[in-house]
């Protein structure tokens, strides 16, 4: 019954005239589901205020302003993931994606504050366009397991609620134009900004590449200048989101 509940509303989401009643439909199904939580948002750029980018969601009550206030955004583990996923994943495939991860222990402890707030488990759909990743759809909370049909249902519900609410609210066509990041590496600072993603110091990456550390340093700053970013790991967060780093 649940699988047709989603055929429907692939028709419905299709009718809707207002952006509201996109939400109730979609929010209609998903309770049926029993996911509590929903996040239908589109992709974080460089310098993006994080409140811009909610489309639709419902959140447990403290957990928004615990993620701006400890800037989870720079090290969300399935917002890392997915800048390299091409299909739908669970939140714990990311966590086992990024084992190795450099920012892994703050990652934890992201989850760790999730899974208090009742965010305990969830899947996220990518969504793609010509310009690569443009947003996705994230829904959880409980522990729910979805067969591969009703994955890949949710996977089409996804697309077709964001660009339904980006149509009503005339943004599909200026999503499209201004979604690639607008950064042009050399191939030596994409060497260098792979081997900080991999977690290396700048005296293990002049190793790797028999330069100095003086020349490291000197393609890091270009690096960080290039995509406006703060510091070494806000390098890495931006290049991961924007998928600069496979």
């Amino acid at each position: 019954m649940n699988i047709h509940s989603l055929i429907q509303l692939l028709v419905v989401l299709e009718e809707c005239k207002l952006s509201k009643n996109v939400v109730a439909e979609l929010e209609l199904v998903l309770r049926s589901y029993k996911f509590d939580f929903y996040g239908l948002l589109k992709q974080p750029r460089a310098n993006t205020d994080p409140t811009t980018l909610m489309l639709a969601g419902r959140w447990p009550d403290k957990w928004p302003l615990t993620y701006v206030a400890r800037k989870y955004l720079l090290v969300d583990p399935t917002i890392r993931y997915l800048g390299r996923a091409q299909r739908p994943f669970r939140w714990r495939d990311a966590m086992a994606a990024l084992r190795g991860d450099p920012l892994r222990r703050r990652m934890e402890q992201m989850m760790t504050d999730a899974r208090a707030n009742g965010l305990i488990d969830g899947y996220i759909f990518p969504i793609h366009g010509r310009n690569g990743l443009l947003g996705s759809m994230t829904i959880g909370g409980n522990v729910i397991d979805l067969s591969p049909a009703e994955i890949s249902l949710f996977d089409a519900v996804a697309k077709k609620a964001f660009w339904r609410l980006l149509e009503l609210r005339d943004e599909a066509q200026s999503l499209e134009q201004t979604a690639s990041i607008d950064v042009k590496l050399t191939k030596r600072e994409m060497e260098v900004l792979n081997h900080l993603a991999e977690g290396m110091t700048s005296m293990e990456i002049s190793r790797t590449r028999k330069i100095s550390n003086h020349t490291v340093d000197w393609y890091m700053n270009s690096i960080q200048d290039k995509l406006n970013a703060k510091n070494r790991q806000h390098i890495v967060a931006i290049a991961f989101r924007n998928g600069l780093i496979p």
